[in-house]
């Protein structure tokens, strides 16, 4: 029997019932529209005010470009001194943060903050560590209009006095050194009026352990050279532990970049304090001052040791958090500071 072709192909589009089959045919893809450019508009955080409104940015844009665009509409605050958030009382976005990653919409709203005129760290630094060493010198040369005219320009019979201030020379010019050639500042800047409070407090201090030290009317310590000895042993262990704990960091974190890893001990003995510590930079620092009180046996230089560890537990903690945040691995057996207690 002949059938023709074109019976087959009528049952072949019909079902067991007679009836025809859908036709199949392609299904469309839904394809989710690629967003070409956002829109930003920047408030004040404070009166809600809108301050800008930026149209075409592309959605691969930083924070910190965003800035850069901010800054051609109001000069007068440039990028280090803008804080943006995306809410008025939040956290202040990083500049490395991607627009289009952010909780907003193609219309993104900013908060802006001023954050004040700002300084560069290494400027501060510098400023706060020369201050203290000058003016230790001053005092330590016993310049006119200090002890009295029959002092001036004498020096100490005591053998500690002048170890005393090659000490505390050492310390802040190895800070200068560091601050040039060592630390990498993961902020550029910070507000200017940090100089002013740093430097209140660190020349303040220099001048007040500088004028006991120096007198011509200071006693050595109750027990003599053996004190002297295991102070200077203490002031020189933490200053190398210092410098090394600096070194170990600077290590882990390449030129220009902000990259946060986890400090681990190195081959270097010193650094073997990162098993216990998260900041042993601190405790080492700590450590010098209470080895320098203990040279000098002299009281302001053991309240600034005081209010020197006070500070640095505040960072250090804040600091400690961070890691265990950022870092679910965080060795657990680290303490801030002090090993096993704080």
């Amino acid at each position: 029997m002949d059938i023709s072709l074109s019976m087959v192909a009528k049952e072949a589009h019909q079902g067991l019932d007679g009836l025809p089959m859908p036709t199949p045919h392609k299904v469309a893809k839904k394809h989710k529209k690629a967003v070409l450019f956002f829109e930003v508009e920047i408030l004040d955080a404070k009166t809600r005010e809108k301050l800008c409104f930026l149209d075409k940015v592309e959605p691969q844009a930083t924070i910190a470009e965003i800035k850069n665009l901010f800054t051609k509409t109001h000069p007068q605050w440039y990028p280090a001194r803008q804080s943006l958030r995306l809410d008025p009382k939040g956290k202040s976005l990083k500049d490395e943060d991607v627009l289009q990653k952010l909780p907003v919409g193609t219309t993104a709203t900013l908060f802006f903050r001023d954050l004040g005129a700002q300084i560069s760290w290494v400027t501060v630094f510098l400023t706060e560590y020369a201050g203290p060493l000058f003016i230790y010198l001053l005092f330590y040369f016993r310049v006119p209009f200090i002890y009295g005219h029959k002092y001036d320009f004498t020096s100490s019979r005591h053998t500690v006095v002048h170890l005393a201030c090659i000490c505390h020379s050492f310390h802040y010019v190895k800070r200068l050194l560091e601050t040039l050639f060592v630390h990498r500042f993961s902020h550029g800047t910070m507000p200017l009026r940090n100089i002013f409070k740093n430097c209140t407090y660190y020349w303040g201090f220099a001048a007040w352990m500088a004028y006991y030290i120096n007198h011509p009317l200071y006693t050595p310590p109750t027990y003599g050279a053996q004190q002297v000895k295991l102070a200077l042993t203490i002031f020189v262990i933490c200053q190398l532990g210092n410098f090394s704990i600096h070194m170990a960091l600077r290590d882990l974190r390449p030129a220009g970049s902000k990259t946060r890893k986890i400090p681990y001990p190195t081959k270097n003995p010193f650094t073997w304090l990162f098993l216990l510590v998260s900041c042993p930079n601190y405790t080492y620092e700590v450590g010098s001052w209470i080895g320098f009180a203990i040279m000098t046996q002299c009281v302001p230089v053991a309240l600034f040791s005081l209010v020197g560890f006070t500070q640095m537990t505040i960072w250090a903690k804040g600091k400690h958090r961070s890691y265990l945040k950022e870092f679910r691995d965080y060795p657990p057996l680290r303490m801030p500071i002090i090993p096993f207690l704080l």
